[in-house]
This record gives C-alpha cells, sequence and structure tokens, in this order.
C-alpha cells in the first residue's frame, strides 16, 4: 500500500517536472526553437487551434524560424496570433511562408525572462511539494484509521522527504540550465 503511495507520489513529481520543462520552453531565448511557439493559438474555421496543427513550424537557422501554413488563407490569422502571443516576435511574410527572426537580447529582456523562470521553478517547487503533502496527509489518515503503524508513517515520511528533496533539486538544476541559456550572447 505505502509502494503505491511512493510510485503515485514518483509520478506525480514527475509530471509536475514534465510541466516545468514545457514552461521552460515557451521562454525565449536567443535561439530559434519550435517549441517556442507551442502555445500560439490560431483561430481556424472559428476555433482557436495550436499553431502546429494549422502549420509546419522549422528552424532555418539558429535565430529565424520558418512557418508554412498547410492552407494559404492562414498566413495573416498566423501573424496577427504571433504578433499578439506576446513573445516580443515580428513575423515577415514572403509567399506562403512566414519567416520569424529572433532578436538579440537586451540584458533588459534578459532578466525578464530570468526572472519568469524563476517564477515558473518556484511554481515547480510547489507543485512537488503540494504532491508530499497530499501524501502524507493520507498517511496520517491511515494511521488514525490503524491501517499503518507509527513506526510506518515515520518510515514513509522520510522516503517521501527524500523523493521530494529528489525532484526540487531537478527543478533547481533545470532553472540553472534556463538561466545560463539565457545570458549567453
Amino acid at each position: 500500500m505505502l509502494n503505491d503511495l511512493k510510485k503515485d507520489a514518483e509520478a506525480r513529481m514527475s509530471k509536475s517536472l514534465e510541466a516545468l520543462a514545457n514552461q521552460f520552453n515557451r521562454i525565449r531565448t536567443g535561439r530559434a526553437h519550435p517549441n517556442l511557439l507551442d502555445g500560439v493559438m490560431v483561430p481556424y474555421y472559428g476555433t482557436d487551434t495550436p499553431l502546429s496543427q494549422v502549420a509546419n513550424v522549422n528552424v532555418e537557422d539558429a535565430r529565424t524560424l520558418s512557418i508554412s501554413p498547410w492552407e494559404k488563407q492562414l498566413v495573416p490569422e498566423i501573424e496577427r496570433a504571433i504578433m499578439k502571443s506576446d513573445l516580443g516576435l515580428n513575423p515577415t511574410t514572403a509567399g506562403g511562408v512566414i519567416r520569424i527572426p529572433m532578436p538579440a537580447l537586451t540584458e533588459e529582456t534578459r532578466k525578464n525572462y530570468i526572472r519568469q523562470a524563476r517564477s515558473e521553478a518556484e511554481n515547480g517547487r510547489v507543485s512537488i511539494r503540494n504532491v508530499r503533502r497530499d501524501l502524507l496527509t493520507d498517511v496520517k489518515a491511515m494511521v488514525k484509521d490503524k491501517e499503518i503503524t507509527e513506526d510506518d508513517e515515520h518510515r514513509f515520511q522520510d522516503e517521501i522527504q527524500k523523493i521530494t528533496d529528489k525532484y526540487i533539486a531537478e527543478v533547481d538544476r533545470a532553472l540553472s540550465e534556463k538561466e545560463s541559456d539565457l545570458m549567453e550572447i
């Protein structure tokens, strides 16, 4: 029973790490990366649709993304969606292909992105701690119902704390990687 709870903790904490990685992918660095546009939604036949479902997004070179819409009439819609996305990108259109040059990051924008990355990392840590809290609450209820002993509870608390520390260290490692990515010129 406690092993099932540990497996559940591992699974939920790893999902928190995956969510953090997705959030970090949305924070722009100086390099072009297709995941940068994952959050961009394009109006397509009256429905907001992810950009990746209406066009091919490719890296043209280190600082340029190219978007090839599947339908030519989507070009202005995609441009508008990118402009409204709050990513600070200015697309240019050449025929049916949209090119997005990645502007060089200024010191101020780098600091803002680092601040945003730290905020996302803290949200990830909170999420991991919430998983720990939920499990410890479940175990306390099990002790109260006399399903497990207090010794088992303390042993489980120690094991869950070790798992939590491992995942928090992963969050910190991911944050330091993202910060060094952002500070790279």
